[in-house]
């Protein structure tokens, strides 16, 4: 028995916009979103989706012959990406300061600050959530911003920055969503794409980019 048939067999991405896929929720990245965005020359996976059959069979079938890269939001998208990358032999992109965390992931590429890929995507580097937590826009005509945990659904629409237990820095956080603000071009309003769960979004999958509520600044359980 190969290790791929004793995966689970899961279930497929559902197709949002005709060039972006959101993938179920992984319970190895506590319940977290990942997301296919078709792109040439490059495709893209943002964070890791469950490591199942039907994952495993969708990314095959979406990149087709190409090579696509998986960028990776934060610690808490990583879930076995390790495994994931084995089977698909795609290069990952991670800030550098959790990069360490992916030992034997090869090829690894990091960034500092910011970066563009192949395909125009724009990431910056958010720290606050994690170390190396990062955002990735992609600009017109999809206009579709992917914050990791930096922003978090909170309930139908509207999405927050949450502070938790697991937050590494929540005084960053805040100093990275002004940032972002600044960062994002002013003749675009990007939807938001959360690598969280999206319960709260109560059948949603993108809120708008001007949903974001006041920060929650109790420190809440750890979900």
């Amino acid at each position: 028995m190969t290790m791929t048939s004793a995966l689970e067999s899961g279930r497929p991405p559902q197709q949002i916009l005709d060039n972006l896929w959101l993938f179920p929720p992984n319970r190895d990245c506590r319940g977290g979103s990942s997301w296919w965005l078709d792109l040439d020359p490059e495709p893209v996976l943002i964070d890791c989706p469950p490591l199942t059959e039907a994952s495993l069979q969708a990314l095959h079938d979406l990149a087709s012959d190409r090579s696509a890269r998986i960028l990776l939001t934060s610690r808490e998208g990583h879930g076995r990406l390790r495994r994931l990358q084995e089977r698909l032999g795609w290069p990952v992109l991670v800030q550098e300061q959790e990069a360490y965390l992916l030992p034997g992931v090869q090829p690894l590429e990091t960034f500092v600050d910011s970066h563009i890929t192949a395909s125009g995507l724009r990431l910056l580097w958010t720290p606050g959530p994690t170390p190396g937590s990062c955002v990735v826009h992609a600009p017109a005509p999809l206009d579709v911003l992917f914050c990791g945990r930096l922003l978090i659904p909170v309930q139908e629409g509207e999405m927050a920055p949450l502070r938790h237990r697991r937050t590494f820095h929540w005084p960053r956080q805040q100093l990275s969503l002004q940032r972002l603000r600044d960062w994002i071009p002013p003749e675009s309003s990007p939807a938001l794409a959360s690598g969280a769960g999206l319960g709260a979004l109560r059948g949603g999958r993108l809120a708008p980019f001007d949903s974001w509520s006041p920060a929650q600044s109790d420190l809440l359980p750890q979900d």
